[in-house]
Parts: structure tokens; sequence; C-alpha cells
């Protein structure tokens, strides 16, 4: 089995958001995952803090043979375990409230 790193299109029209997912080969850009690897807001005004990822699970399927695509390669360059930019976007979360580690806090339902 051949296992690629590609970006998941979710969101809705003109407000794109994007999943790295380790994905098969054969299956479709939207289709069945084998793991989440992070997340892309393109839509996020701070862009050092659009992107988060697993770096370490990240670094374990490359290491199994897994092929990132292009635009998920210049992600793990800029914000993978080893990457350029971590201080710019501890920075950038910081500024949001957010930290890498720490996962969104979802609205309560109202009652």
């Amino acid at each position: 089995m051949s296992v690629r790193i590609r970006m998941k299109r979710l969101g809705r029209k003109n407000r794109p958001f994007y999943r790295l997912c380790a994905i098969d080969q054969r299956s479709p850009r939207d289709g069945r995952v084998l793991e989440e690897l992070g997340h892309y807001d393109p839509m996020c005004k701070e862009t050092d803090a659009r992107a988060i990822l697993k770096g370490e699970r990240i670094k374990y399927w490359i290491s199994v043979g897994a092929q990132p695509s292009d635009n998920v390669t210049v992600l793990i360059k800029k914000y993978g375990s080893e990457g350029t930019h971590l201080q710019q976007q501890s920075e950038a979360l910081s500024r949001l409230g957010r930290s890498p580690s720490k996962k969104p806090v979802e609205a309560a339902p109202a009652s």
C-alpha cells in the first residue's frame, strides 16, 4: 500500500479549511483517511497561526514511506517538529490566545 500525506478540503464555499491526512494513494482527496496529522486554516488572519501539525506523527509516516504532497512539504518545512517558523508560530498563537498543544474550545450548546 502506498501512502500519501495530503490536504483534505473541508469547510464551505469561499471558506476553505484543510486537514493534513495520511491517505492511501488510491483513495480520493476527500475520502477515507488513515490518520489526521494536523490542520491548516488559510483564512486565519495571523499567517503563522494557520497551520497546526503533529510533528512526531508526520515523522513516523515519512519514515514508513509516505510521500507528502508539494503543499504539505512546504508546511512541514515551516511548521513541522524542526520547522523554520516555530518561534513565529508560537508568538502568533499566543496573540490569538491559543497554544499549539491546546485544541480549540468548542462552544457549549445553548439550552
